[in-house]
Parts: structure tokens; sequence; C-alpha cells
């Protein structure tokens, strides 16, 4: 079963969404994570790479700072099935280029904007994780 956390969770909710409307107001850009770490890759064009990098990094850091500062370990339950790791991974790759972004710039800011494409994306991908949640936990048992 996984942990019931609303406390952090309303936190990391709000930090995304400050993290978020910053990108937007400051710098008049989404925060679309497979956008920012899809431009990391060439040809680079815009010259936003450092910044680009920047914001991967910390998305890489923010759970080693919290570590560091709480004292104890940052703990993320995902499968050892590297095969299944593969798959999961290339399934998400691909429903964010199809859907045309992901979470983050759907369900974040494009809901935010109003944005009835991201709000049709949003509803498919969460109608799609709770059908996999159901069928892995219930149906197949995992």
């Amino acid at each position: 079963m996984t942990e019931f956390t609303p406390i952090a969770s309303l936190v990391g909710g709000m930090l995304i969404g400050l993290s978020a409307a910053l990108l937007v107001l400051l710098e008049g850009r989404i925060a679309g994570i497979s956008g920012i770490a899809v431009r990391l890759l060439p040809p680079w064009r815009d010259g936003l790479f450092a910044q680009r990098l920047a914001f991967v990094a910390g998305l890489v850091a923010a759970p080693l700072l919290v570590s560091a500062v709480t004292g104890t370990p940052v703990v993320q339950t995902v499968s050892a099935d590297l095969a299944l790791m593969a798959v999961a991974g290339l399934l998400v790759g691909c429903g964010s280029v199809w859907g045309g972004g992901c979470t983050s710039g759907h369900g974040v800011c494009g809901m935010a904007r109003l944005s009835p494409r991201s709000a049709v994306a949003t509803l498919v991908f969460m109608s799609t994780g709770f059908l996999t949640v159901l069928v892995m936990r219930h149906v197949l048992g995992g």
C-alpha cells in the first residue's frame, strides 16, 4: 500500500505550482519537463541550454537536498524489473510525444491556463493511470 502523506504532498504541489508560475511570469515559458529535457539534446537553437540543464539538475538535486537537510533518506519505490521499467519509460515517452507534452506541461501549466487541449490530455493520462493501478493491483495482483 502506498503511504498517505497529505502534508508533504500539499507542500510539494505548492512548490511545483510556484516554480511553474515563476517560470511563466519571469521567462514567459511553460514548465513542461519533457519539453525542457528533450531540448537538452542537439540541435541547440535558442541559447537556453544552461537554463534547461539547471532546471533538470534541480529536479535531481532536490531529493538529495531534502535528505541532507532532514537527515533521512528519500525513499522512492520503483520496480526492480528493468525490462518493465524500460517499457514503462518508452510508453511515457511516446505518450508525451503523442500528447504534445507531459503531465507537468498539461496538468500543471495547461490546466492553469484553462487550455481545452490540456484538459483532454490530463483527463486521458489520469484515466490511464487510474486504470493501470486498478489492473496492476486488483486484476494481476501486483
